[in-house]
């Protein structure tokens, strides 16, 4: 047997008030995200935890446990929920898979349970957190029937969500006097227990900007900027070779901008999605590809992608090196067919790449919409 430490990281809760709904109105969503969370507001993620979990470690030399920014390959041979089959993870949970170490998706509990392990090692009935939140019984609040309004009770029932000044809530119970209102997720606590080998642990990219010799590197970078960089970042997710995915702002001429500063059109950043790539599964070219056949006729808009305007929201492929540029330049003019009208995508040479607030990165996965590879369901980027 083999202790696993518990890492326990404190949650913060919060609700977006773009969640605010009338007390008559029932909703039904089940999440599969890290808590609530909204292009306005921020939610701390869960906490990570491990239990005693057998290992079974090969006849070689250890060299290193794994360290921040690592590529690490990794089969997941079991991956089940304990207690709960509500859960429905959005993202593969079988086979041979990969991410760069505490760089986003899967879970943040999966990524630590990993980072404690050595190359070859396998670990068995490790228990991870789902991503929902430990329970908090002091989320979970009385209000006196008296205290309710003018409401038609005959609306609310048990499930039904409501909201009460900033915090959502759901109805657990009902009776003449009172309602128990609980604002835990509903998934809350929910755990998994997983079966899992480190095959391999590689180091990962160190320099994100233009590098000419990145031809001969085995993983390589691609930036894009696609409008809103939330439904861009979730079709990347999908494509198979890709490795990870961040969300941020770039070609601008402010240092570590915020969002809120962004959004002023003042910094000059345009949102973009920076990505981890095998070149031996995917191509540059095939990145560069999916990235226009998201823009569509929006090539030709400036400053425009859809119903999001703003220097921000600018549309443009910021190459790495040269043979990036090559590509791109070419797909970009294979794609008109307006005959003769402006393209306004921009090409570029890559400039500094900040990375976006955490409750951005890997936003509608956390909202439950499938990243796993080859999916094909319609991407909503706004609910």
């Amino acid at each position: 047997m083999r202790l696993i430490t518990h890492v326990i990281i404190a949650i913060e809760f919060c609700l977006a008030t773009a969640w605010h709904i009338s007390p008559l109105h029932k909703i039904h969503r089940w999440h599969l995200l890290v808590g609530y969370i909204h292009k306005s507001s921020s939610l701390f993620l869960s906490s990570e935890h491990n239990e005693c979990s057998e290992t079974e470690t090969p006849n070689k030399t250890l060299v290193r446990k794994p360290e921040d920014g690592d590529i690490l390959t990794f089969t997941l041979h079991r991956f089940e929920a304990r207690n709960n089959e509500e859960i429905y993870p959005p993202f593969d949970t079988s086979g041979r898979l990969q991410l760069v170490l505490n760089g986003g998706h899967y879970l943040p509990s999966l990524h630590s349970l990993l980072s404690t392990m050595h190359e070859g090692e396998t670990v068995t009935s490790a228990t991870i957190d789902a991503g929902f939140g430990s329970y908090n019984p002091d989320l979970k609040i009385t209000i006196p029937t008296s205290q309710i309004g003018d409401v038609d009770t005959s609306l609310v029932k048990i499930g039904t969500r409501l909201a009460f000044g900033e915090t959502e809530c759901r109805i657990v119970s009902m009776t003449d006097d009172e309602w128990v209102c609980d604002a835990n997720h509903v998934l809350a606590g929910a755990e998994y227990e997983v079966d899992v080998t480190l095959e391999s642990l590689e180091e990962g990219i160190k320099n994100w900007g233009f590098v000419e010799d990145n031809i001969n590197r085995k993983y390589r970078v691609a930036t894009f900027a696609l409008g809103c960089f939330w439904g861009g970042e979730l079709a990347y997710q999908r494509m198979p070779g890709v490795i990870s995915t961040h969300v941020g702002y770039t070609q601008g001429n402010v240092t570590n901008p915020t969002y809120e500063e962004v959004c002023t059109g003042k910094t000059g950043h345009t949102e973009a999605i920076r990505v981890v790539y095998d070149p031996t599964v995917v191509t540059y070219h095939n990145l560069v590809q999916l990235g226009l056949d998201r823009l569509g006729d929006n090539i030709y808009k400036l400053n425009q992608v859809g119903n999001d305007r703003g220097t921000q929201y600018r549309h443009g492929i910021y190459y790495h090196n040269n043979e990036q540029k090559d590509i791109a330049l070419k797909l970009l003019a294979d794609q008109d067919i307006s005959g003769g009208k402006e393209i306004m995508t921009e090409v570029k040479q890559v400039a500094d790449f900040y990375v976006a607030e955490g409750y951005h990165q890997q936003y509608l996965m956390k909202g439950g919409q499938s990243a796993k590879k080859g999916a094909g369901e319609t991407i909503r980027c706004y609910g």
